[in-house]
C-alpha cells in the first residue's frame, strides 16, 4: 500500500478575470461603479419600503429582504475582486476562501427561495384576494423569510463542508475571481465525483424546487388574468408580475448555466463571464427592474424626491 503525501494548502491564488494591467484598471473602474450602484440602489429600496406606509405589504416585505440579500452576496464577492484587480498578489487564505464560499452560497440560496416566496405571494394576491390578508399575514411572512435564511445557512454549511474537506495538493491556483465549488474541484487531487454529485443535487433541489413553485404560481396567475373582465385589473396584474418575472429569468438562466450543466462542459472563461453577470450585475439590476416597472415604487420615490413625504431616515 502506497502512502501519498499531501502538501498542506494555507492559501489560494485567484487568477481573476484578466491578466493585463490596462484591462484590470478598466474593469476596476467599471465594477466600482456597478458595486456603488448596487449598494445605493438596494439600500435605497429598503429605506423606501420602510418609510412609505403604502409599501408595507407582503410583496414589498419580500422585496426588501431580496434587496438585503443582494447587498450581502454582492459584498461577499465584489470588494475582494476590486482589491485583486489592483493587486499583484491575488491571494486569499484557506479560511478566507471557504468563508467567502459559505456566505456566497448562503445568500444565493436564500435569493432562490425568496423568488419562490414572492411568486407564491403574487399567486395568493391575484388568485385568492379575499384570503390574502389571512394567508399572507405579517407573522406568516416573517416565518417564511426566516425559513428562507435558515435554509440558506444549512445548505451552505453542507456544501462548504463537502468542498473544504477535499485534499488540495496539485495546485493552489484558482482559475476564477472568487472561491466557488466548480474551480475548486479542479484543484483537488482526489476523486471528486461524489462531492460534485452531492453539490449538484443540493443545487438542483434548490433551483428546481423553487422553479416549480414559480412556474406553478404563474400558471395559475396567467389563467386568472386571462379570465379577468376588467382591462384595468388585467393590466395592473400584469404590471405587478412583469418585474418579478424579469428578475427571475435573469437570475435563474445564469445560475442554471453555471451549476446544473455537466461538469465535462465546464469552461473557465465562459463561466467567469457568467459569474460576473450572476454575482455583480444582477444585484445592481434588481432594484432598477422593480423601480422602473412598478408604479407604486415610482410613486413613492417621486414623493421622496419632491419632498411630499419626508423619509424618517433623513
Amino acid at each position: 500500500m502506497t502512502q501519498t503525501n499531501y502538501t498542506l494548502v494555507t492559501e489560494f491564488i485567484l487568477l481573476g478575470l484578466v491578466d493585463t494591467l490596462e484591462l484590470e484598471i478598466i474593469l476596476f473602474s467599471l465594477f466600482f461603479v456597478v458595486y456603488t450602484l448596487t449598494v445605493w440602489g438596494n439600500v435605497g429600496m429598503i429605506l423606501l419600503i420602510r418609510t412609505d406606509s403604502r409599501l408595507h405589504t407582503p410583496m414589498y416585505f419580500f422585496l426588501a429582504n431580496l434587496s438585503f440579500v443582494d447587498v450581502c452576496y454582492s459584498s461577499t464577492i465584489t470588494p475582494k475582486m476590486l482589491v485583486d484587480l489592483l493587486s499583484e498578489e491575488k491571494t486569499i487564505s484557506f479560511a478566507g476562501c471557504f468563508l467567502q464560499m459559505f456566505f456566497f452560497i448562503t445568500f444565493a440560496t436564500t435569493e432562490c427561495l425568496l423568488f419562490g416566496l414572492m411568486a407564491y405571494d403574487r399567486y395568493v394576491a391575484i388568485c385568492n384576494p379575499l384570503l390574502y390578508p389571512l394567508v399572507m399575514s405579517r407573522t406568516v411572512c416573517l416565518k417564511m423569510a426566516a425559513g428562507a435564511f435558515t435554509a440558506g445557512l444549512l445548505n451552505s454549511m453542507v456544501n462548504t463542508s463537502y468542498v473544504s474537506s477535499l485534499p488540495f495538493c496539485s495546485s493552489n491556483v484558482i482559475h476564477h475571481f472568487f472561491c466557488d465549488s466548480p474551480p475548486l474541484f479542479k484543484l483537488s487531487c482526489s476523486d471528486t465525483s461524489l462531492n460534485e454529485s452531492m453539490i449538484s443535487t443540493f443545487a438542483g433541489v434548490n433551483m428546481v424546487g423553487t422553479l416549480l413553485v414559480i412556474l406553478t404560481s404563474y400558471s395559475y396567475i396567467l389563467f386568472s388574468i386571462f379570465h379577468m373582465h376588467s382591462g384595468e385589473g388585467r393590466h395592473k396584474a400584469f404590471s405587478t408580475c412583469a418585474s418579478h418575472l424579469t428578475a427571475i429569468i435573469l437570475f435563474y438562466s445564469t445560475a442554471i448555466y453555471i451549476y446544473l450543466r455537466p461538469s465535462s462542459s465546464y469552461s473557465l472563461d465562459q463561466d467567469k463571464v457568467a459569474s460576473v453577470f450572476y454575482t455583480v450585475v444582477i444585484p445592481m439590476l434588481n432594484p432598477l427592474i422593480y423601480s422602473l416597472r412598478n408604479k407604486e415604487v415610482k410613486k413613492a420615490l417621486w414623493n421622496v424626491i419632491t419632498r411630499k413625504g419626508i423619509p424618517s431616515f433623513l
